[in-house]
Order: C-alpha cells, then sequence, then structure tokens
C-alpha cells in the first residue's frame, strides 16, 4: 500500500539521472504534469517491456504536457546503457538506497522484488492517481493517459 494518498502533495526528491544531472520533483512543479513510475530492474524482461510501452506513448504523454520519469535501484552508468539501448526519450533516475521507494510506499511485490508504480503528479505537486500491476505494463500507460485527459494540458 503506497505512503502517499490521492490528493496529497508528492513529497519532492533529488535524484541523478542517466547522465549524474540532479533532477528534483519541484523542477516541474507549475510547469508539467508527472508520470513518476517506479520499475524493479534495468534489463528484466518485464521492465524492457514496461519502458518501452512508455516509450512508444512517449508523445501522447507530451501532449498532455507531462514529462515521464522512470525510477529504480540501478546506477547510473546501468540506466545510460539501459537508456541507450531501447532508445528512450524520457528521463531514468537512480534510487540506489531505495529512498524514494521508501517514501512512497512502492513496496516489493510478492515480497520479493520491486514493485511496479505509476504515480500521476499534477502541475501543483498533488498526487491525481496511483497504479500498480506487476503483469500488465500496457495498464499503467492506459491509467496514466487517462488521468491526464482528465486533468488537461
Amino acid at each position: 500500500m503506497p505512503k502517499v494518498k490521492v490528493g496529497e502533495n508528492a513529497p519532492d526528491f533529488t535524484l541523478q539521472n542517466q547522465d549524474g544531472t540532479p533532477v528534483s520533483l519541484s523542477d516541474f512543479k507549475a510547469k508539467n504534469n508527472v508520470v513518476l513510475f517506479f520499475y524493479p530492474k534495468d534489463f528484466s524482461p518485464g521492465c524492457i517491456k514496461q519502458v518501452c510501452s512508455f516509450r512508444d506513448s512517449y508523445e501522447d504523454f507530451t501532449e498532455h504536457g507531462a514529462v515521464v520519469l522512470g525510477v529504480s535501484s540501478d546506477s547510473i552508468a546501468s540506466h545510460k546503457q539501459f537508456l541507450d539501448a531501447h532508445g528512450l526519450p524520457f528521463t531514468l533516475l537512480s534510487d540506489p538506497q531505495g529512498t524514494i521507494r521508501s517514501l512512497y510506499g512502492a513496496t516489493k511485490a510478492f515480497g520479493l522484488v520491486p514493485g511496479r508504480y505509476t504515480f500521476i503528479i499534477d502541475r501543483t505537486g498533488k498526487v491525481r492517481h496511483i497504479f500498480t500491476s506487476e503483469t500488465n505494463m500496457q495498464k499503467h500507460i492506459d491509467e496514466a493517459l487517462r488521468v491526464l485527459r482528465e486533468i488537461g494540458t
């Protein structure tokens, strides 16, 4: 169960992206809606499917004024390789200690691996939707776009 709830302000954080550049959630406040998704591990089959689904719908996200941020505990170097290997047009953030995952309550799936969670955060910084599914990767995209349509650009 996520610690962050719909209607609450999303906790701010700063993590390094695939290039080692610090990125803060607050960088997007008042400018963009944010699709923040947590995934288990670079280069695992399910994660490849998930990030490629986000990649393939990226234009739909940008048309709705959203930025996409993926978070896992993988290293900056791993994220860079993963991004390059799959032509990902969005940012991957390294959370090596799982601090932000814990802050958001994106807990372990089946008690074993980090879970797949997607948080939709509007321009005011409020969490508008939370979705989790370990097996239905496309539903993460469908749910995010549905909520972004409701929010508007």
